[in-house]
């Protein structure tokens, strides 16, 4: 039995929807390792180590929580830390066809990493960091779907 998972991903920046994810994970798993990719086909909006320490800050009150950074492919790194299972979130059935080819692909890659699939509460299904930064830029209140000081590292960020 597999006591630690990695739950990876950008976090630009972290929302409501990744944290129920992790909390969720963490009711499962001894250890939950955060990995924060540093993906340079992306271009985030807030650096690897902001994103870090929000993600930090955000998990805080769950102790058997770990927020690192990342470089490189994930089954690399789970390998390398002795973690079993890749955590990913499913939001919508458009989620599943990437992720269903992400996680065959990494399977692939290592077969002694599982992957698996949680899906976060309801209210949570259909935000994603992509489509609150487009809102926050427009001016819409985002205080719902992220924490406070995530929502205020966002609009001053936004404002540059």
């Amino acid at each position: 039995m597999c006591q630690k998972a990695m739950y990876p991903g950008s976090f630009d920046p972290v929302t409501y929807g990744h944290i129920d994810i992790i909390q969720r994970a963490s009711r499962i798993f001894e250890t939950v390792v955060v990995g924060v990719a540093s993906n340079s086909q992306k271009k985030p909006l807030f650096s690897v180590k902001e994103r870090v320490e929000m993600l930090k800050k955000a998990t805080a009150d769950m102790d058997t929580v770990v927020v690192e950074a990342f470089d490189g492919l994930v089954v690399d790194y789970a390998r390398k830390h002795s973690i079993g299972v890749i955590i990913r979130g499913l939001r919508m059935v458009s989620d599943f066809e990437y992720e269903f080819q992400l996680a065959l692909t990494n399977r692939k890659l290592s077969h002694d990493v599982e992957t698996i699939f949680l899906m976060p509460s309801e209210q949570y299904s259909y935000i994603s960091s992509k489509l609150l930064k487009e809102a926050a830029l427009l001016g819409a209140d985002v205080s719902d779907f992220m924490p406070k000081d995530v929502q205020k590292k966002l609009k001053e960020r936004l404002k540059r």
